[in-house]
C-alpha cells in the first residue's frame, strides 16, 4: 500500500491495514472527516460520516438480590443501591429499567426448568420447547434479527462470546437441553449460535484471515499481528496529523496489550484444583475468572472501535451456574446461594457476587466511554444491555427483571434515570425499541407488544 490517502481525499472509514493473513480495521480518525451522530444525520448536508450505532447484550445468571438493586425513586435523582454502586462513574450514561417481564421464561404449563427458559427466552421472547433431545426450538433472538438487516455492513455480522463452555446436547435443567441454559443467541428457531469462550480465538476472528495451518505457523514465529502490518501502518502514519498518530498509537497499544495477556495465559501452568472449585479449561483460556471477563470486555471495545461488528452477545456465566467466587470470599456455589430462603448470611454472599458482576460491567462501560469517536465516545454510540432472565433467584421469578441499558444510542437515548414501567411489560418491547434505533423497524419480535416509551 503505497498511498492510503490519495489526492488530498479523506481517509476511508473502510481502510484496512493488511499483512500475512491479517486485516486490521482502523478506528475513527480525524483524517476520515467530521463524524455526526445518527440523530444529526437526519439533517445532514454534504459528505460527513455518520457514527454507527452498536448493540451489546450481557447476561448474568441466577437473578439478583433485588432489594439491593432496585432504586427507591424514579427519574434522574435516584440513588444507586449497593449492587449498582460500581456504576457511579457512568451513572449519567445508564438507565435502570424496572417492571420488565420475560413471560416465556415462566413454566406456562411446562413445569420445572426456570434456568434453561430464562436464558433461552431472554433475547427471543419465545417459549422454548421442553426437550433434552435434538428437537430444540425457541425463536430468533434480537441480535440475530439485527444481524439479518445490518450484518452485511461489517466484517462479522455478529459476535457471540462467553466464559463457560456450553453443550449442544444433554439434560441440564428439569428435562431441558443443555443448549438452552448455555446459549443466548439464536439465528432461527432451531439454530442456536454457540459462543466462543477462548479469547485467542475471538482475537483471531477479529483480525485474522489465515487458515488454521498458517495461523499455527505464524503463532510459532511469536510475532505480534502488528508486525505483519508494519509497512502499511508506517505508510499511513506518514500521512496523518499529530492527533491521528496519537489515536493510532493508543489503538495499537490496546491490541498489543490484549495479545500479551493472551500469551501470558497460554504460558502459565493450569491451576491444579478440584473440578468443583474451578472448571478445567483448555489451554489458552484464563483460569482467573475476572481476567477472562476483562479480556473479553477489551475485545468488545476493539470490535466496536474498529467497526468489525456492531452486534455482540456476552454470556458472563451460564444460567444456573454454580460457580464459586473464592477470590471475593465466597466459596459456596452461586446457584446454591441464590436459593437463600431469606437467610441473611447467604443473601450477603449473593450481594457480593452481584456486586462483582457489576464491577465487570463498569469496567466495560468505562473503557467504552474513554474511547473517543467523533464528538463523543464509543459508549455514546452504543446501547449496552445488562441483565438476567431471572429476577429473584430464590423464587425463580421472571417479572420486574434486573435490566440496565447503558449508552447514548447515537443521541437517541436520554440516560441517567431510573424508569419504572407497568407490571408485566414485555422485555421484548425493549428489544423492539433498540432495533428501531438501529434503523430496523419490526412489527413484532417474540411476545413484544410495541416499543417502550420514555427512553428518549
Amino acid at each position: 500500500m503505497s498511498r492510503i490517502i490519495k489526492n488530498g481525499k479523506k481517509l476511508s472509514r473502510r481502510t484496512v491495514l493488511r499483512g500475512l493473513g491479517i486485516g486490521i480495521a482502523l478506528p475513527w480518525l480525524e483524517s476520515m472527516g467530521p463524524m455526526n451522530t445518527w440523530a444529526d444525520s437526519l439533517n445532514q448536508v454534504g459528505s460527513q460520516q455518520v457514527s454507527p450505532n452498536r448493540m451489546a447484550f450481557l447476561y448474568v445468571p441466577n437473578g439478583k438480590n433485588m432489594e439491593d438493586w432496585t432504586p427507591e425513586t424514579e427519574g434522574a435523582n435516584y440513588e444507586l443501591k449497593d449492587i449498582l454502586n460500581p456504576l457511579d462513574k457512568v451513572k449519567d450514561k445508564t438507565l435502570v429499567l424496572s417492571g420488565l417481564t420475560a413471560d416465556k421464561a415462566r413454566a406456562n404449563g411446562d413445569g420445572g426448568g426456570d434456568h434453561a427458559r430464562a436464558l433461552a427466552a431472554f433475547l427471543t421472547g419465545t417459549q422454548p420447547h421442553k426437550t433434552d433431545g435434538t428437537d430444540i426450538r425457541v425463536g430468533i433472538s434480537v441480535d440475530q434479527a439485527a444481524a439479518l438487516h445490518i450484518g452485511n455492513q461489517t466484517r462479522l455480522p455478529s459476535l457471540e462470546i462467553g466464559i463457560d463452555r456450553g453443550s449442544m446436547a444433554g439434560n441440564c435443567d428439569s428435562g431441558y437441553s443443555c443448549v438452552y441454559s448455555s446459549t443466548m443467541s439464536w439465528r432461527s428457531a432451531t439454530q442456536p449460535l454457540a459462543k466462543e469462550i477462548n479469547p485467542k480465538l475471538v482475537f483471531e476472528r477479529l483480525f485474522s484471515t489465515l487458515p488454521s495451518a498458517q495461523k499455527a505457523e505464524r503463532d510459532a514465529s511469536r510475532k505480534s499481528i502488528l508486525d505483519f502490518v508494519q509497512q502499511d501502518s508506517s505508510d499511513l502514519t506518514k500521512q496523518l496529523g499529530r492527533n491521528d498518530v496519537r489515536k493510532l498509537d493508543e489503538y495499537f497499544s490496546a491490541i498489543r496489550d490484549i495479545e500479551q495477556r493472551i500469551e501470558r495465559t497460554e504460558m502459565l501452568a493450569p491451576i491444579n484444583t478440584p473440578d468443583y472449585i474451578i472448571p478445567k479449561y483448555p489451554k489458552g483460556i484464563p483460569s482467573d475468572y475476572q481476567e477472562h471477563l476483562r479480556i473479553m470486555a477489551d475485545l468488545i471495545v476493539l470490535a466496536f472501535q474498529a467497526d468489525v461488528t456492531r452486534i455482540v452477545t456476552f454470556v458472563m456465566a451460564n444460567e444456573g451456574s454454580n460457580k464459586p467466587y473464592p477470590f471475593i470470599g465466597v466459596s459456596e456455589g452461586h446457584h446454591d446461594l441464590s436459593h437463600h430462603r431469606n437467610d441473611e448470611e447467604m443473601k450477603a454472599k449473593i450481594r457480593q457476587i452481584n456486586i462483582f458482576h457489576t464491577q465487570q460491567l463498569a469496567y466495560l462501560l468505562e473503557k467504552l466511554d474513554a474511547t473517543p469517536e467523533g464528538g463523543g465516545s464509543l459508549l455514546d454510540h452504543a446501547m449496552v444491555v445488562y441483565g438476567s432472565g431471572n429476577a429473584d433467584g430464590n423464587r425463580h421469578s421472571h417479572h420486574d427483571l434486573p435490566i440496565l441499558l447503558a449508552g447514548g444510542g447515537c443521541g437517541t437515548i436520554k440516560s441517567g434515570r431510573h424508569i419504572r414501567y407497568p407490571d408485566e411489560t414485555p422485555l421484548n418491547n425493549l428489544w423492539l425499541s433498540i432495533l428501531s434505533r438501529m434503523d430496523i423497524n419490526l412489527v413484532q419480535l417474540g411476545d413484544s407488544t410495541g416499543c417502550l416509551s420514555k427512553l428518549s
